[in-house]
């Protein structure tokens, strides 16, 4: 079969490329290795101005939708009325889907999204040989990737991750799950908090980890299990509530107090900086850490390899908003950097306490001190664990064997097979 004739999968996301969310990156690029046709249609133009390497060997084709209403509603009106006037049918089962999800939660992103798909299915699917829609995040893209297929004919399907799955209103959810082909996640904590929502929907739940390239992340020679003062702590997150970073920093306050020797490293930026700046000054810290912003892999990479310890404070939200297994965990665990964590979400699926890790109750910085002390100074702690961590990763979380799985889950729903969906908004 020819490029020209291979179906394409149609990858619609949040924003492309993102420097935090390598992980959907690699995904691309491994599936397209394994021989998929992929065309990504991105919801945001990227937010940074450079990007990891893996993203400079994508061959997919990129489309950005409008990211907004008022500047673009001219072109967003040419489109959808071109295909209301094609497909009436199809167009006003969409919009009594939107008009109920609309009078569920009020906000004004559902009209969005209708018009994003519909524009999306004229403007970009012509043509474009995209047999199947596939959304990661469960919020926006899904519901744009769900009224595209209404509008198109076409299936979808989506994954689903974090912050998505617990901060959508869960009748919302409950819909795409039972609207879908089937849906992806990347824990089993995951996996069924959706089945608790799926009410009795029959749509396939996949609980597929999130890998790493092994290559890459590559264990050195020897284990690190003697660091020397002053001890080097890494933490790699986005700058937000989330991830507990004020804990982290009150517990370096009590190792200071306690006479530990450290340099605290933190990668990343977000919304929370300037408080987060404003707490290392009232703690007195700024001397022993430092924030240097968002970095490339081989940046991390050289980071991680420099590291004793790497620690992350994660909690729940007021909102709900969680993380899943944070990749930095993973990354870390394959290069013989121990770990420190919280049991919050599917964290304690990576991190096993006192087996390959050590995890803490979150919020609670005297406890996050004790355990990173712990295993700054404790050599046979980290001869324990720094074997085990890399063993449990090359088992769990190698992104070539993941991928395969993936890739299968695909097949079976015949994407990326020679078999047509049913395309007549395209006649």
């Amino acid at each position: 079969m020819s490029e020209k004739t291979q179906p394409v999968l149609g990858m619609i996301l949040k924003g492309y490329p993102r420097i935090s969310e390598t992980f959907i990156s690699n995904e691309i690029l491994l599936l397209e290795k394994l021989g998929f046709r992929i065309h990504i249609i991105s919801m945001r133009q990227p937010r940074e101005n450079f990007s990891h390497e893996s993203v400079k060997q994508i061959k997919a084709k990129v489309d950005y939708l409008p990211e907004t209403i008022l500047l673009p509603l001219p072109r967003f009106l040419y489109h959808n009325f071109l295909l209301a006037c094609r497909q009436p049918r199809r167009y006003g089962e969409a919009l009594q889907i939107m008009w109920r999800r609309f009078r569920r939660t009020r906000k004004k992103a559902t009209i969005k999204h209708l018009l994003q798909a519909g524009y999306l299915v004229h403007r970009f699917l012509p043509g474009s040989g995209i047999t199947h829609l596939h959304a990661h995040f469960a919020h926006s893209p899904t519901s744009v990737a769900m009224f595209a297929s209404y509008l198109s004919g076409l299936p979808f399907s989506f994954t689903a991750h974090a912050k998505d799955i617990y901060t959508s209103d869960p009748a919302q959810l409950a819909e795409k799950i039972g609207l879908a082909r089937f849906v992806v996640t990347c824990t089993e904590y995951n996996r069924r908090h959706l089945a608790s929502l799926a009410n009795g929907h029959k749509t396939p739940l996949h609980r597929l980890y999130h890998g790493i390239d092994l290559n890459l992340f590559a264990a050195p020679d020897e284990m690190n299990v003697s660091p020397n003062p002053p001890y080097k702590i890494l933490t790699v997150a986005r700058l937000t509530e989330k991830k507990g970073l004020p804990t982290v920093y009150k517990a370096l306050r009590l190792m200071r107090d306690r006479g530990l020797d450290f340099r605290h490293t933190l990668i990343g930026d977000g919304d929370d900086r300037e408080k987060l700046e404003a707490l290392i000054r009232e703690l007195g810290l700024s001397d022993v850490t430092s924030l240097i912003g968002t970095r490339p892999h081989h940046e991390v990479l050289a980071q991680f390899r420099q590291s004793d310890l790497f620690v992350l404070g994660c909690q729940l939200t007021g909102s709900g908003d969680r993380d899943g297994i944070p990749n930095v965990f993973v990354e870390s665990m394959a290069v013989g950097v121990p770990v420190v964590g919280t049991r919050v979400s599917a964290i304690p699926e990576l991190i096993e306490h006192g087996e390959t890790g050590l995890l803490v109750e979150p919020n609670r910085p005297d406890l996050l001190a004790e355990a990173m002390t712990s295993l700054l100074t404790d050599r046979k702690l980290r001869a324990q664990f720094i074997p085990e961590a890399r063993a449990k990763v090359l088992r769990d979380f190698d992104n070539k064997a993941l991928i395969q799985l993936l890739a299968e889950i695909y097949r079976r729903e015949g994407i990326g097979e020679t078999e047509q969906p049913d395309q007549t908004w395209q006649s």
